[in-house]
């Protein structure tokens, strides 16, 4: 069994920036693609940022990019997730999640069909 433990998540003034680490501890580090989640309350899971990590390719929707800057270290199975300009509206829990094994990108980033394993959650909450 591996493991995918958030962490860096807080309280922050809206603008401000935070940095999510994930560690893929054991197997969880997926060769294929790991991405950054997040749910606010009433609303859906949505992928913010994604990595294919052979490469280390980012891609990110439309409405994050300029903000968040997804990377990785894969030599300490991390995954990052720089949040920067944060708004209101990204108070959420923020998921780490790695790709299934048997997984090809069909493009958009990581679907959550596609997901293998999903970290606990880190809490981050902007405030005015």
């Amino acid at each position: 069994q591996g493991h995918l433990v958030e962490s860096g998540g807080g309280s922050v003034q809206a603008g401000g920036s935070l940095r999510l680490s994930c560690d893929a501890s054991g197997n969880t580090f997926s060769k294929h693609c790991m991405g950054w989640f997040r749910q606010g309350p009433g609303k859906e899971r949505e992928m913010v940022a994604t990595i294919y990590t052979g490469a280390g390719t980012p891609y990110y929707p439309t409405s994050m990019k300029g903000r968040f800057t997804i990377s990785q270290d894969n030599a300490k199975s991390v995954v990052y997730l720089q949040m920067d300009n944060l708004k209101l509206e990204d108070t959420a829990t923020y998921y780490c999640a790695a790709a299934r094994q048997q997984y090809f990108s069909r493009g958009g980033g990581l679907y959550l069909s596609d997901v293998g394993y999903w970290g606990q959650g880190t809490q981050v909450t902007v405030r005015s």
